[in-house]
């Protein structure tokens, strides 16, 4: 979360009249992510927060926001958007869609244990059998043929060792074949910064606007780059994502490769941002060599899917 769009006082009181939340006492900006403008907001006593999306046409916005609708509605602790009483989640603030959800509580972890990963895959797994009903998802937005046509298009911007190393994986991804692979809405950017705990427990599952229709294990392999520093957590994750949902074959057989997948797709993201920086009031830089060094270590190393 980032503020690209600055929000006067004024506007957001009228803008929040229709969502009957109470009248507005104070908002503030929230730096941190890369993609949208979001605010703490407290209006009738209560605490909420407010995106405004810089990017996304309204197609993907009413399904991003009917999709924490949904979840939300089937237990998975994430944001829900507040409708207006004629059943809209979004209206224009400032010159961009907006909507305000509820405000989760509890903090995130930067150095979690094995419990951390046990908990968050039984959440994965939660939330990939109650997107299983939900109607005419779209296709993850960085997917496979987004990540050949980023990765492509940024090529010629890097240095010569990155440049081959972006090459040598890219045809490499469109070698394989993940067709076998079970398939269901992820939420394609679960890392630390979008979960939150309270008192041990799992409290929150932030940010799906990179979520979309793909292979399951691509949400896996997302979660276990950011949270499985080690050989126990990667078990814990996989211990609490299969005491809800059985797992295939293929999907082991397929694991080292997706597991580079997800790292390319965090290493040309933040190249993205890095290359083509957006103006904003306050904005996050995460740094893409983190991903990029890596992507070199599993195709180094490649680790087995746990049993």
């Amino acid at each position: 979360m980032s503020v690209y769009t600055t929000v006067g006082r004024d506007e957001l009181t009228a803008w929040l009249a229709p969502l009957g939340a109470g009248g507005l006492d104070d908002f503030a900006g929230i730096a941190a992510g890369m993609q949208n403008s979001n605010y703490f907001v407290t209006a009738g006593g209560r605490r909420w927060v407010l995106t405004l999306f810089e990017h996304l046409a309204p197609r993907e916005l009413d399904f991003y926001l009917a999709l924490q609708d949904h979840l939300a509605a089937h237990g998975i602790p994430c944001p829900r958007p507040l409708a207006t009483g004629d059943g809209h989640f979004w209206r224009v603030l400032a010159g961009k869609p907006a909507a305000l959800f509820t405000c989760l509580p509890g903090a995130g972890v930067e150095a979690p244990t094995s419990d951390h990963c046990r908990m968050l895959g039984e959440m994965l797994a939660r939330l990939h059998l109650a997107g299983a009903d939900f109607p005419s998802p779209l296709p993850n937005p960085c997917g496979a043929a987004w990540r050949d046509t980023a990765g492509r298009a940024l090529a010629p911007l890097l240095t010569a060792d990155e440049r081959g190393r972006l090459l040598a994986e890219l045809d490499f991804q469109s070698a394989q074949d993940y067709s076998a692979l079970p398939r269901g809405i992820v939420h394609g950017d679960l890392f630390r910064d979008n979960a939150l705990w309270q008192d041990g427990s799992l409290s929150g599952v932030l940010d799906f606007y990179f979520a979309g229709e793909d292979s399951l294990l691509f949400d896996l392999a997302v979660v276990a780059n950011d949270w499985c520093a080690d050989a126990q957590r990667l078990q814990a994750l996989f211990a609490g994502y299969r005491a809800l949902r059985q797992m295939v074959p293929a999907e082991e057989a397929a694991w080292p490769a997706m597991r580079r997948a997800a790292a390319l797709r965090f290493w040309l993201l933040r190249l993205e941002v890095r290359h083509y920086p957006r103006p904003g009031a306050v904005v996050t830089i995460k740094d893409p060599d983190h991903f990029g060094s890596l992507l070199q270590r599993l195709c180094l190393a490649p680790e087995r899917l746990p049993r």
